[in-house]
């Protein structure tokens, strides 16, 4: 009996220890979050932090596009004397409501064309088409966060 009963512990033990956890190298998303180990390692983790720095800002993006498009609608429906008055901030709504698409599309294009496995075995082309997905996704990270800081001072709530 002792011996079963030795037998189901150190059974038991094992399987904790090989399952703790799951896999600790990599987050929620299935990005490695282990330490880079090449270039095009850093460069791809580089990529991935302009992306998911800026992609939960995304339902905020679609957010102020609704509201501004809310406000543009409200001083379309006011009388002749105040549409005009209100022509100005309507102008900068409309802007608004451009650069959130802009954005919005931005991210969506650049998350439908990325390859996270292009070429994995050329690391020359592979550091090339990393550094150029960088420029890209800084570019898009700058367009979210610039029209959301537009959105943020036009659309004070």
């Amino acid at each position: 009996m002792k011996k079963i009963l030795t037998v189901l512990i150190v059974a038991g033990s094992v399987t904790i220890i090989s399952c703790g956890g799951g896999d600790k190298n990599h987050d929620h998303s299935g990005h490695k979050n282990d330490e880079p180990k090449t270039a095009t390692d850093s460069l791809y983790s580089e990529v991935m932090a302009g992306h998911d720095e800026v992609m939960p800002k995304m339902g905020k993006i679609r957010g102020a596009q609704k509201e501004a498009q809310r406000l543009i609608d409200s001083i379309a429906a006011l009388p002749a004397k105040a549409q005009a008055e209100a022509a100005s901030l309507k102008t900068k709504l409309e802007e608004l409501v451009k650069d959130l698409s802009y954005a919005d599309f931005a991210m969506d294009k650049w998350m439908t064309e990325f390859n996270m496995d292009s070429a994995k075995d050329n690391m020359e082309q592979r550091l090339k088409y990393l550094a150029e997905e960088k420029l890209k996704v800084n570019k898009v990270k700058d367009a979210i966060l610039n029209s959301l800081a537009k959105a943020d001072s036009l659309l004070k709530r």
